[in-house]
């Protein structure tokens, strides 16, 4: 029985062995094959320090993708390093799988055209080669996509020439479960930095879920203590002049089903110190002002609602009313009483009140959109 005993443990122990030499031989082949892989998705237009293949991974270290011509900065994209772990569990199923994608060190700049398309590292995401072919490529699934560490510069075409500027650093985000190429899947999103700004930084946070394929979402959003001199160009309009200093925070929670978005949330002014004369936001500044110097802020609940599918989606007239109806209120002036006028500024102020409730909007959805 003793003899029998140890022969039992034996060929366990064998059995144990020959499994963490397969997965082993496993995750080597699959970094292996995902060498060749992305050698070619990265195609010629990259600059690469090197590709090295380890025993469980391929990582790429010093990447950079240039601009195209026209683009507001030098690179679409560049990374210390990239980590590419294969899903061994895929790869005895016959499919293509990667475990993760790690990113340490990245750059990426992207860009909001001034007819609203969002476009982000284009050489590898605009290839029409690749854009016809995609529904008839392999099925590859990511477990997850990260980005330690990175800064991302989004450029706004669409709301001042040249294009405005929001850098967000110390970003930390994350993707998970992307099926390609058809997108179907849930992932899960987490992003979280720091905005910058002129006179002080503030904090981003996005969390929530999403399928590709369908723009199906529900997401919340929060930025904290955002400079508003950097945020301006996004509430105000050039011709209403500027502001010294102030602070902004906001809070949305916005949900995509079947093409309908939906996203109730509040945005706060506070702090607020502004240029002298014109209208801010489409009321009189004077109001504006001796309103701040007693409760210090001001808070507008907003309602984004559209279609994301309609290339001419704006928020309805009635969001830009209830925005400018709340900005009123907040100041103790009524929308009657500013269509009727009240002497100088009549009329002429309620179309700039509609006008910037509108631009409002506009700023608000974009940063969802």
């Amino acid at each position: 029985m003793p003899a029998s005993k140890s022969s039992r443990w034996m060929i366990v122990g064998l059995l144990a062995a020959g499994l963490v030499v397969a997965l082993m031989g496993g995750l080597h082949f699959g970094a292996k094959a995902l060498k060749g892989r992305v050698e070619l998705a990265l195609g010629p237009e990259a600059e690469v320090g090197e590709i090295r293949l380890g025993f469980s991974a391929v990582e790429v270290v010093k990447l950079r993708l240039k601009a195209p011509a026209g683009w507001p900065a030098p690179d679409t994209l560049r990374a210390e390093r990239i980590r590419i772990a294969p899903d061994v569990l895929a790869l005895l199923s016959g499919k293509v799988g990667i475990s993760s994608i790690v990113v340490e060190g990245a750059y990426v700049s992207a860009l909001r055209a001034a007819d609203g398309k969002l476009r982000v590292v284009p050489s590898l995401l605009e290839k029409e080669g690749e854009k016809k072919e995609a529904g008839k490529g392999p099925a590859v699934s990511i477990g997850a996509i990260e980005l330690k560490d990175g800064v991302l510069e989004f450029y706004n075409a669409a709301i001042r020439k040249p294009p405005h500027r929001i850098r967000i650093e110390q970003l930390q985000a994350k993707v998970t479960d992307l099926q390609l190429p058809g997108l179907a899947a849930k992932s899960d999103l987490h992003l979280e930095g720091i905005l910058k700004g002129v006179r002080h930084d503030g904090k981003i946070r996005v969390d929530g879920w999403m399928t590709f394929a369908n723009k199906d979402s529900d997401i919340r959003s929060t930025l904290q203590g955002i400079d508003l001199v950097a945020f301006q160009p996004y509430l105000i309009k050039a011709s209403e002049g500027g502001v010294k200093k102030g602070t902004l925070d906001l809070d949305a929670h916005t949900t995509v089903k079947a093409g309908h978005l939906r996203g109730p949330g509040t945005l706060t002014l506070s702090g607020v110190e502004l240029e002298s004369g014109g209208t801010f936001m489409g009321l009189p500044r004077a109001a504006v002002t001796s309103y701040l110097s007693k409760q210090g802020k001001i808070s507008i609940k907003f309602v984004l609602d559209g279609k994301v599918d309609d290339p001419n989606f704006r928020l309805n007239e009635n969001f830009s009313t209830r925005i400018a109806a709340s900005l009123g209120d907040s100041l103790g002036l009524s929308l009657e009483g500013l269509a009727k006028g009240a002497g100088s500024l009549g009329q002429k102020s309620v179309e700039a009140g509609g006008g910037a409730a509108e631009g409002v909007g506009k700023a608000v959805k974009g940063l969802f959109k």
